[in-house]
């Protein structure tokens, strides 16, 4: 009897070891590429040509377990991940779990304009975070997450000059763009009442930008100019949010969210480079004009609210107010030779979305029966206007799918797959559509519990 106790001692040591091997390794996995990200952040992620105005392609920052829902976030409570978008969320992660969350996202993208038409396909490491419970009532999430990105390369070439008896002389000008904005970020949520969260974030903001404009003739004589746009910025981001939870009866209960965003400018500078080279010589000549403090984070709030239903279906809907149209945006003023902050150039962006989870039947045996099945929809207007008429609006159809993942130490753990349709709309320049595969891996494992052995 004394060693068949002293085996299953240490069976039961041996087990704990190597859950606990195991849970390192994942550890230093995950916290290795929360390390890296922000590098890879700087790496253009989009070929959009609408990408070059404002500070870029806004990412939406939903993570796997809503992106299938049309992103919306404000309105959900779930502790087995980590809703970055609304930080009271938080305290909804319950003392037993520790979350890590990172996904990746591969995009295709059409582009069509005056009967031509080109495919890009593009890749990046999207974001990661991670959660756990700091206090009773208070959960705490760290991570890093895209805010827009930079990416652009095209032509555009035009006659300037064409003489009834002499060559035409054209004009070729060159577009090219990279960069983006990302945010690291540290945030807790309180349940401060058995109804009430409140919570908050506080990110580190930074980013930076190049984009060039070329501009040459058929003309040998003729100069080649060229105008170099750079812009480094370095800053802070507050967010805070709220949720109140009321049960509407036994099976249904309604979850109602906030969030408020505050604007404020960056730190950093905007630099514009103009540089004139002969085409025939090597003789060149340039000017330089630097702008303090060129950008500003717009005010922003966000309301949406879910329903739970019997534990099985969730339904959820958000709104989501940028205060763009109050900002300035550095312009070069050819006639004056100046560069200096604008308005006109923004507007307020509105976006809408929906989306449904569902689970057949969360405590039953059968595989279908515990995926989540998901589907959203939603619809941003532009934040930006291309001379004088406004940008594209952003329409997308998303659905994808929550797996679970059992083994013998983890059965909480998610594969969360979804794939987005995202067409811009209401421009008459360049038609775009994309597809995108967002794979989102979520451990969520009961690291604290207390482990006893008789």
């Amino acid at each position: 009897m004394y060693y068949s106790c002293l085996f299953v001692t240490l069976q039961s040591e041996i087990e704990f070891t190597n859950k606990r091997k195991m849970k390192k390794r994942i550890i230093v996995s995950l916290l290795a590429a929360m390390a890296l990200l922000p590098s890879v952040a700087q790496v253009s992620t989009t070929l959009s040509p609408f990408s070059q105005y404002g500070l870029g392609v806004l990412s939406d920052q939903s993570a796997g377990f809503n992106r299938g829902m049309g992103g919306v976030a404000y309105g959900l409570r779930n502790g087995k991940f980590v809703n970055m978008q609304n930080p009271a969320s938080y305290s909804a992660i319950d003392s037993l779990s520790m979350i890590f969350d990172a996904g990746v996202t591969g995009q295709i993208s059409n582009y069509k304009e005056g009967g031509k038409s080109l495919n890009t396909k593009t890749g990046n490491f999207d974001y990661a975070v991670a959660g756990f419970r700091l206090l009773p009532h208070v959960g705490l999430a760290l991570g890093v997450v895209p805010y827009s990105n930079i990416g652009y390369s095209y032509k555009h070439s035009g006659i300037i000059n064409a003489p009834v008896d002499g060559a035409k002389t054209t004009s070729i000008q060159t577009y090219d763009g990279k960069g983006g904005f990302s945010q690291f970020f540290v945030g807790a949520g309180w349940q401060l009442t058995k109804n009430l969260s409140l919570g908050f974030n506080v990110s580190y903001f930074w980013g930076n930008y190049n984009k060039d404009i070329q501009v040459a003739t058929s003309d040998a004589n003729a100069n080649v100019q060229t105008m170099s746009y750079e812009a480094s910025v370095s800053s802070y981001k507050l967010d805070f949010g709220a949720q109140w939870q009321q049960p509407l009866n036994d099976k249904d209960q309604l979850t109602v969210g906030a969030t408020v965003s505050l604007g404020h400018k960056l730190s950093g500078d905007a630099d514009l480079t103009t540089t004139n080279v002969s085409q025939n010589s090597t003789s060149a000549e340039g000017t330089s004009l630097t702008l303090n403090e060129p950008f500003s984070l717009p005010f922003t709030v966000g309301v949406g609210a879910s329903i739970l239903h019997n534990r099985s279906l969730t339904a959820a809907v958000d709104y989501t107010l940028q205060k763009w149209g109050s900002l300035d945006y550095p312009v070069f003023d050819k006639a004056q030779g100046t560069y200096s902050l604008q308005g006109g150039y923004f507007k307020d962006r509105h976006k809408v979305a929906a989306g449904l989870d569902w689970q057949p039947k969360p405590t039953g045996r059968k595989f279908l029966q515990l995926v989540h099945y998901r589907f959203g929809v939603s619809y941003a207007t532009p934040y930006y206007k291309i001379g004088t008429q406004d940008g594209p609006g952003e329409l997308t159809v998303s659905g994808g799918f929550g797996i679970p993942i059992y083994n013998s130490w983890n059965n909480r753990s998610t594969l969360n797959i979804s794939a987005q349709w995202v067409r811009n709309t209401g421009c008459d320049l360049i038609k775009e559509n994309m597809f995108r595969i967002n794979i989102g891996l979520t451990f969520n494992e009961r690291w604290f519990a207390k482990w006893k052995v008789d």
